[in-house]
């Protein structure tokens, strides 16, 4: 019985860790770019983007599609930047187990 007590109170703080660790996440940010830096994102480790920014350069009304190219692929860089730090963040928890969802 007392193997389960001291089992339990383990998971408890593990669990409250996790929490924790989840928490922080919103408070970390990552940066994906494109085009050299002529497009930058700003994402949390929650996936949130928070800022984009677009330098002058990168704006030529007549190659719209390159400029929506470029936001594209900031943003994707910064997600996966972002899902990169979750993972890192987390994964002491999971030991390396892949859990789709969980983060």
């Amino acid at each position: 019985m007392n193997n389960m007590n001291q089992m339990m109170k383990q998971v408890k703080k593990m669990q409250e860790q996790m929490l924790k660790a989840q928490e922080e996440l919103a408070t970390k940010f990552v940066e994906g770019s494109s085009g050299g830096g002529v497009v930058t994102v700003t994402a949390t480790g929650h996936r949130k983007i928070t800022n984009i920014v677009i330098k002058p350069e990168a704006v030529d009304p007549d190659d719209v599609e390159m400029l929506q190219d470029l936001v594209l692929t900031a943003v994707n860089d910064a997600l996966t930047k972002a899902e990169e730090l979750a993972e890192k963040d987390m994964g002491r928890f999971t030991a390396g187990m892949k859990m789709p969802g969980l983060f």
